[in-house]
């Protein structure tokens, strides 16, 4: 089984104060299926209000991240048999979610 990460950034997520109960609910629902069919490995969303942290390879701190990254939003990883049902989910969760999602996969780890 590979896993696949089910990502979209918060820019992505316009919704009006009516419509973001009803989505929470749908994208939660979405979530439980995923439980409920031993697929889910972990979700949630980056808190944007936390500064992210570069780590240098000799354990110092810089409150600059790497060049170029703008890692926010909500994610996903699901571990799935193959790509067709990682798109299936995608679908699932951008419906749910009223936005569109982009799908990664991880490269295979023995140890992992």
């Amino acid at each position: 089984m590979t896993k696949y990460l089910i990502s979209f950034p918060s820019e992505a997520m316009v919704l009006t104060d009516e419509e973001l109960p009803i989505v929470a609910a749908e994208s939660h629902a979405v979530i439980e299926e995923a439980k409920a069919a031993g697929v889910y490995v972990f979700g949630g969303g980056i808190d944007e209000s936390v500064d992210p942290v570069l780590v240098s390879a000799d354990g110092s701190l810089g409150s600059e991240p790497y060049p170029g990254t703008n890692i926010r939003g909500g994610f996903t990883v699901l571990e799935l048999p193959d790509r067709e049902a990682a798109e299936e989910w995608a679908r699932k969760i951008a419906t749910a979610c009223r936005c569109a999602q982009e799908l990664r996969e991880f490269m295979y780890d023995p140890e992992s």
